[in-house]
């Protein structure tokens, strides 16, 4: 089948295309002929999946298609099934994915919609529902909103009523996101926003911060939170791994500071947060209430223009391959 796998090379990450055998699933897994992934920073830029010097990898980690085979224990599921989830190798002609893993396509949604939102919308589940406990009412700041899981976040925090700012280098960007309900737009990638959200706000502060740029605005995260706020990490594109921390606001202000991330969890764990998903987020979207936001979809023989595109930094959500029609 063809598939593409990605590996280390000074100091980044390369996307090669190889030909390499259908897997075959195990007990509990599900083989799906794959129709369309999409791709994440953390994957294929910062190269978190990808040590130097280790081996190459089979690339992609979510996607949707339709079931060619079933594992043994496997049950809810029959060939033909339209299925997306999470799921490793997604950028290949078929993919394997824990059972657990998997969720019935919705039917308003594309391939390339449903193979969007897997990773993006559960990571916001985590941070913003099981973590984050965001309230209707409540404010949200989100830096560097423009990514997947930004707007993700946000689409997710206006289904919920929650008020939402957010940051970006962008002007252009910020005004397409107000589209999609963004009520207060920060121009910026630096750390010198804390006063703009306190305006915003009424001096109050934000109930939840979602950080997406890193250490280097972690700082101004915690001077924008309000009384029993909220601190998510979720990324650090910035590079920025380390920060000092205002101990006298962590103590005077009461606040929370909590980390997000799928790749250092157990198959048991992701397993939680599908279902939470599956109770909290999935009817909205299923509903319409939450529709992923599309920037550009690739045809499957150009992943490496589409990882080019990524690396400008000129998308607003997510970016799709179309790998079947």
């Amino acid at each position: 089948m063809k598939s593409y796998w990605i590996r280390p090379e000074s100091g980044k990450t390369v996307v090669e295309f190889r030909d390499a055998p259908v897997p075959e699933p195990g007990p509990g897994q599900i083989l799906l002929r794959m129709h369309a992934a999409s791709l994440n920073r953390g994957e294929l830029i910062v190269g978190h999946s990808v040590k130097a010097g280790g081996a190459a990898k089979a690339a992609g980690n979510e996607g949707a298609g339709e079931v060619a085979k079933l594992g043994s224990g496997v049950t809810g599921f029959k060939v033909d099934d339209r299925v997306m989830g999470r799921c490793s190798g997604a950028f290949a002609e078929y993919s394997l994915i824990d059972a657990r893993e998997a969720l019935a396509m919705p039917k308003n949604l594309s391939w390339e919609e449903a193979g969007s939102i897997p990773l993006a919308f559960m990571v916001v589940h985590d941070m913003l529902i099981a973590q984050g406990k965001l309230k209707a009412g409540e404010w949200l700041l989100v830096t560097g909103i423009s990514a997947g899981v930004g707007v993700a976040a946000l689409q997710t925090a206006k289904a919920l009523g929650a008020k939402v700012i957010g940051t970006s280098g962008s002007a252009e960007k910020l005004d397409k996101l107000k589209a999609l309900g963004l009520d207060v737009g920060i121009r910026t990638r630096s750390g010198d926003f804390a006063e703009a959200v306190m305006k915003a706000t009424g001096d109050k502060g934000v109930n939840l911060v979602v950080n997406n740029v890193g250490g280097s605005v972690f700082a101004e995260t915690i001077r924008a939170l309000a009384y029993e706020g909220r601190h998510a990490t979720v990324g650090y594109v910035d590079g920025v791994l380390k920060s000092e921390i205002d101990i006298e606001a962590l103590h005077t202000k009461r606040l929370t500071l909590f980390g997000v991330s799928n790749r250092l969890r157990t198959a048991e764990q992701r397993a939680v947060t599908v279902r939470g998903f599956a109770a909290d987020v999935l009817p909205l979207i299923a509903a319409g209430k939450i529709k992923p936001l599309i920037d550009r979809v690739f045809p499957f023989a150009e992943l490496p223009a589409a990882k080019a595109y990524m690396e400008s930094n000129a998308q607003v959500g997510k970016i799709a391959v179309r790998i079947l029609g």
